[in-house]
């Protein structure tokens, strides 16, 4: 059996944006409340395997049968990975990648229902969704590219590192903010441990990763705007990404005013997601798939 290099970069889409929607379902959970709706693993609880009997239960079911989606996604992308025409090494670490996540984020997941909600647990779950949506994100990138080819710096080695600095910026505002989560008030059920620090203190925190964070994003566009090469290259991600943090900026801002509703936190989250595939696709754009057998007559950038 054999599938296309398109027909693979659609199955790689797929796994990407279940990876993306999950992370939102598994939100919905937090702020519903709901996140002991099921207090066992991997049954429901110590009477069933599937228990719809109460909302919370019905909500939480549903997030862990949306798991064994993503779960086919991900075993998708392995096997076309395997089954593309022709077969690439790298596809397929990748897509191992996800695996190895996927298994670690139901591992994960059943010890954060056995500690009863505990913080970490929840953030360490959020951070590992992260990961995985990077992973994917990467997958998506390399399965575009062509076949037989070598990636080349696209920019120069100051615009690389101030690409680096907006994306070092950007996990460090979404780390921040999963410690907002785990000291505000939507822990998933109303007797949960909370982390032991000031909301307040923690939103500051966060605040300010943002601002900076934000500011690198138009240090990197005003750099980009006066560079032609640069432009052609970075101009359209960087654009993007600029609009979606200020946006995910303000969202956060009139969330944490108006005393963190439901609803905004849940657009909150899937910003904080969005944004962060739009930042590792903008740090993957800094470099460029050329032929490998042309690659080493590619003219050197300008360093300034």
């Amino acid at each position: 059996m054999r599938i296309s290099p398109a027909r693979y970069r659609t199955i790689a889409a797929v796994a990407l944006g279940l990876l993306c929607a999950i992370v939102i379902t598994g939100a919905a959970v937090r702020l519903t409340g709901s996140g002991l709706g099921c207090d066992d693993w991997p049954n429901c609880n110590d009477q069933r395997l599937i228990d719809v009997s109460s909302n919370h239960a019905a909500i939480e079911q549903v997030n862990r049968l949306f798991t064994g989606a993503v779960a086919l996604g991900v075993i998708a992308a392995v096997l076309g990975s395997l089954w593309r025409a022709p077969r690439r090494r790298d596809l397929v670490v990748l897509s191992l990648g996800l695996v190895a996540g996927v298994l670690g984020q139901i591992v994960l997941g059943g010890i954060t229902v056995l500690v009863d909600l505990h913080p970490l647990a929840v953030q360490g779950h959020m951070l590992l969704s992260m990961v995985l949506v990077a992973n994917a994100v990467v997958l998506l990138r390399r399965a575009g590219e062509p076949d037989d080819s070598t990636r080349t710096a696209a920019v120069s080695s100051p615009t690389s590192r101030l690409t680096w600095a907006v994306t070092v910026g950007t996990a460090v505002a979404i780390v921040a903010g999963t410690v907002v989560t785990g000291a505000g008030p939507h822990a998933g059920d109303e007797d949960v441990q909370r982390f032991d620090v000031a909301i307040t203190t923690a939103a500051r925190l966060h605040g300010i990763a943002v601002l900076v964070t934000v500011a690198l994003g138009a240090l990197l566009a005003l750099r980009v705007q006066r560079r032609a090469d640069e432009r052609r290259v970075l101009a359209n991600p960087i654009s993007s990404w600029l609009f979606v943090a200020v946006l995910q900026g303000a969202i956060g801002y009139v969330q944490y005013f108006n005393d963190v509703p439901e609803l905004l936190v849940g657009l909150h989250v899937a910003g904080a997601t969005a944004l962060w595939s739009m930042t590792v696709w903008l740090l993957l754009t800094t470099r460029v798939a050329v032929p490998a057998a042309v690659a080493g007559g590619e003219p050197a950038l300008a360093t300034a």
